[in-house]
């Protein structure tokens, strides 16, 4: 089994994705930053979302590439790309790495620029509190030994309910949002509370440690 095909049988996932073809620059940087933001990841050009291998003209999918890494991404993304071929048809295969200073933003249909994450095979807009995370990572603090009646309220609501939304957690400590969302921020960074980020929304739990 080829390369190509062997990337076909593991079908659209969080770190790959098909595309019949590229018309859209702006949709495709979104990806693109997505990716970048996420685990890097692998675009495969010519083949539909059911893996069928349909072809394109690798010149002119590169250039849209190229366009939409260098203008509708924030900042430039470098790409790597390579020629595949299944029979007589041809692949352009377009692979993005994992950057370290994130986020990388991409410019919607609105002319904002915006975050986007990979979850599985969706491409979603990325929540404040991960941005907030990312920006905490770099001046990470060590986790205290004991917290506050606020900080254990906050810590207590998600413990009881398992998992829980944003929204729900502003309704139910009756606490400021900013002020939540501060502490959310580095419970998060100090592995107390996790995050999973779904096509279905975002939810927050306790981890392991308390």
């Amino acid at each position: 089994m080829n390369i190509l095909k062997s990337y076909i049988r593991e079908g659209e996932h969080q770190t790959q994705d098909f595309k019949f073809r590229v018309d859209d620059a702006k949709k495709i940087a979104r990806t693109l930053a997505a990716f970048a933001n996420t685990d890097g990841g692998r675009l495969l050009i010519g083949v539909k979302d059911n893996g069928k291998v349909v072809g394109v003209n690798p010149e002119e999918e590169f250039h849209v590439i190229q366009g939409a890494a260098a203008m509708y991404c924030k900042p430039e993304l470098v790409v790597k790309t390579q020629i595949m071929q299944d029979d007589h048809k041809l692949v352009l295969e377009v692979t993005v790495d994992e950057v370290k200073n994130k986020p990388v933003k991409a410019l919607d249909d609105d002319g904002e620029w915006k975050t986007y994450v990979r979850r599985e095979d969706h491409t979603l807009l990325a929540s404040k509190i991960l941005i907030g995370v990312w920006k905490k990572e770099r001046t990470k603090t060590s986790t205290p030994q004991t917290f506050d009646r606020d900080e254990q309220l906050i810590l207590n609501t998600i413990k009881e309910a398992g998992e829980i939304t944003l929204s729900k957690l502003y309704k139910e400590t009756k606490l400021k949002k900013a002020y939540i969302d501060r502490l959310l921020i580095l419970f998060i960074t100090w592995d107390v509370v996790e995050m999973n980020i779904t096509s279905g929304g975002t939810y927050f739990s306790v981890g392991e440690m308390l």
